[in-house]
């Protein structure tokens, strides 16, 4: 899912009073709560896929991306209900890791509705370099216009 589907959804959420309408599209679709931190110098990433099995989860590592893609099958019947909190369907986090991560360095286990998967080594311990913003003074102008 892009960020500017998910920020769609959660506007369109807000708006209507904290009840989403209708089919659940792409820009609505459930996004598992997921936990990341760190354990030393590994990543871990946690994934709660209550009503999900093992076998209805993929999980694929493509361009320094880590892919959590799954489906929650098994929608309630239709019947009178008083609250929906819960969602079926189709699910995907897609996570960034750090440069020159292959998939030897990843492992997952998945245990009562919890996905765990570890990336060894996953942690980026560089600081971020600070960049100098140049000083022009008013009226004056560094664009290149040519």
């Amino acid at each position: 899912m892009d960020t500017m589907s998910e920020m769609a959804r959660m506007r369109e959420y807000a708006e209507g009073g904290g009840q989403e309408r209708g089919r659940r599209t792409h820009a609505t679709a459930w996004v598992p709560t997921t936990d990341i931190f760190a354990v030393e110098d590994d990543l871990v990433i946690r994934c709660e896929l209550a009503g999900v099995g093992p076998d209805d989860v993929e999980i694929s590592l493509s361009g320094g991306a880590l892919t959590i893609d799954g489906e929650r099958m098994g929608e309630p019947e239709a019947s009178e209900h008083y609250t929906r909190e819960r969602y079926y369907g189709h699910f995907r986090r897609r996570l960034k890791l750090p440069e020159n991560i292959d998939a030897s360095r990843v492992s997952a286990s998945f245990e009562n509705g919890l996905l765990e998967v570890t990336v060894r080594g996953g942690v980026d311990r560089h600081e971020p370099e600070q960049i100098q913003i140049k000083h022009t003074p008013a009226g004056e102008t560094n664009i290149r216009t040519d």
